[in-house]
């Protein structure tokens, strides 16, 4: 017998799978909505003037199929900020650091501007975002950094489903207090921002308090045995990010796919490089070079981004085969070649059903 696997969440949203996919790239939100997913977009990095028309040309392609956006919201932040004045404001001492950086790695300058060299982030660019994010037709927000009530509040006024991706038991009773609707257990396993206990250890402590809010498992997640074995803790279903950057519809940079195809686990680490705060990426020259002890420490957010932005653009940009690096967690383990998220779906859920149907053949009640 073919199993399906589906949880009460899935219900709720609408969605074939339990399998909750996470992207920057609105390709990849459409693939996985019209595999039975449930996509988030990612909307942290994105210019704000292009926001707008980034929701709509999504709400257009979505034609009613479910998603969600995700935002970054860190409250140690400044109210407003201009990035040329926090640039002025720099330490010397590392501006000297990554002008030699730059020097050695021959690092052009970006030709296009970003985010990463044209913004900071501060309270007016979270609110502006907020207000773009609740006026579209999006019927889920996750914010991967930060709680706030008033967001939460609004989104559900708004009939939006509510995600918080949470590090510890500690900020899971936080989101419990603040109403929101699904905690995201995301383990230290996780790419991107990230706690210090592993998922394996995370989801069962989130579960035990959760209660009756729906807890879905992140972090380190790439094949379908994973997801059923956070099923099988309680969770009611898993959040992939990594995984996508191996799919076409990413238009990962061919220098980045490679070093995700040929890397493992062990090649990702966390480091304060990326952001200031402890991010997990797959390493590359560059960020070795925050770890000599020739380095200073990493400034707070959002100064790092302010430092270090124009140099991610342009490695990005220039496809720099010894610098490139993103955002990824312990699931690159998975990735192994260039494929699309139709195959990667479809995939995932057969590893459920093959890991269902294994535990079947070897694990039996003996009472």
């Amino acid at each position: 017998m073919r199993m399906n696997w589906r949880t009460p969440l899935c219900d709720r949203l609408g969605i074939a799978h339990p399998i909750f996919g996470f992207s920057h790239s609105v390709d990849v939100v459409v693939e996985i909505a019209r595999a039975g997913g449930y996509p988030v977009l990612g909307l942290a990095r994105e210019m704000p003037h292009e926001i707008p028309e980034i929701l709509r040309a999504v709400d257009e392609r979505m034609q009613g199929m479910p998603y969600g956006v995700d935002l970054m919201l860190p409250s140690q932040v400044p109210q407003s900020g201009d990035i040329a004045q926090v640039r002025a404001a720099l330490p010397r001492q590392h501006l000297d650091f990554v002008a030699g950086l730059r020097k050695k790695f021959a690092v052009p300058a970006p030709v296009k501007p970003s985010f990463f060299t044209t913004q900071v982030r501060s309270q007016e660019l979270f609110e502006s975002q907020i207000e773009q994010v609740l006026a579209s037709n999006a019927n889920g927000v996750a914010t991967a950094i930060g709680l706030r009530q008033d967001l939460i509040a609004r989104a559900k006024a708004c009939g939006k489903t509510t995600f918080s991706l949470i590090g510890s038991v500690r900020h899971a009773h936080k989101a419990l207090a603040m109403g929101v609707d699904v905690l995201v257990a995301q383990g230290y396993d996780a790419g991107g921002h990230t706690g210090v206990v592993g998922t394996y250890s995370l989801v069962p402590q989130i579960v035990a308090v959760a209660g009756d809010t729906p807890v879905l498992a992140a972090g380190g997640i790439g094949n379908g045995g994973q997801i059923l074995a956070a099923l099988a803790m309680g969770a009611q279903g898993g959040w992939l990010g990594t995984l996508w950057m191996a799919a076409v519809e990413n238009h990962t940079p061919p220098a980045l796919l490679a070093r995700l195809v040929a890397s493992g686990s062990e090649d990702t680490v966390i480091t304060r490089a990326h952001s200031g705060k402890p991010c997990r990426v797959v390493r590359s020259e560059w960020i070795d070079a925050w770890g000599d002890a020739s380095a200073p420490a990493a400034l707070p957010m959002p100064l790092q981004q302010a430092l270090t932005g124009d140099v991610f653009a342009s490695i990005h940009e220039h496809d720099n085969v010894r610098l490139i690096y993103e955002a990824a967690g312990q699931s690159v383990f998975a990735i192994r070649e260039r494929t699309t998220v139709a195959r990667q779906m479809q995939a995932l859920v057969e590893d459920m059903r093959a890991a269902g149907a294994r535990l079947q053949g070897f694990a039996r009640d003996t009472t």
